[in-house]
């Protein structure tokens, strides 16, 4: 294990970006200053003259209840990963020596809003920014997406194109038992696969498409 270097957060950062953050991404979109005069009047804290901790900023506390909905995430779930993800902490402005918010304190910030009844306000406000640029408001959604295969048809070029159609091919219909051994929901794609290294050590020029015929299982 390398020696771990000035440049090491910086370097991996850069390669979240590359990979697609999707926090980032809303950073370049939502102005989230623009929240904050609501979010101050919403919450109604004091000036602080009497003393005591000073709250979180506000805006600071509404993005962490961003990542919470984004991610259907508890407050105690919220708190560990806010400490262990970097572009959680980049998203939030905080670097690794500032204080995170406890799951207590999120779980205060949120009930306050609530009971001032501005929270469906904000993420409305919220929605509304993500879709006006473009974007579509999907709460915590990881999709997959798995071939599943099903019995090769050995059809006639009429029948494929009748099935392309939607149609049930002419010479089926009076044919019941033949129909019910048809798949005439299965397709034809392509299965791409990663080239392996060959024998004298040198990697192929492209990768692998492998024709399958079946469905596409999709996870959500």
């Amino acid at each position: 294990m390398k020696q771990s270097g000035f440049f090491d957060v910086e370097e991996r950062l850069a390669r979240l970006s590359g990979l697609g953050d999707q926090l980032e991404a809303f950073s370049r979109t939502v102005d989230f200053e623009a929240f904050r005069p609501d979010l101050d009047k919403a919450l109604a804290y004091s000036d602080g003259s009497k003393g005591g901790r000073p709250p979180f900023d506000p805006v600071l506390m509404f993005k962490i209840l961003v990542i919470q909905t984004l991610n259907n995430l508890s407050d105690e779930r919220t708190e560990y990963l806010i400490n262990d993800r970097l572009s959680f902490m980049r998203f939030l402005g905080l670097g690794l020596s500032d204080r995170v918010p406890d799951a207590k304190t999120v779980w205060l910030f949120r009930e306050r809003l609530t009971q001032a009844g501005a929270i469906d306000g904000l993420f409305n406000r919220f929605d509304a920014t993500l879709r006006n640029a473009g974007y579509l408001p999907m709460s915590g959604q990881i999709l997959d997406a798995t071939l599943v295969a099903a019995p090769k048809q050995r059809n006639t070029n009429a029948e494929k194109a009748d099935l392309r159609a939607g149609r049930i091919p002419e010479d089926w219909q009076d044919k019941p038992a033949k129909l019910s051994h048809k798949d005439r929901h299965a397709r034809w794609t392509l299965k791409f696969t990663k080239a392996k290294r060959q024998d004298d050590g040198t990697m192929p020029s492209s990768d692998l498409a492998i024709p399958f015929f079946g469905y596409k299982s999709h996870v959500s």
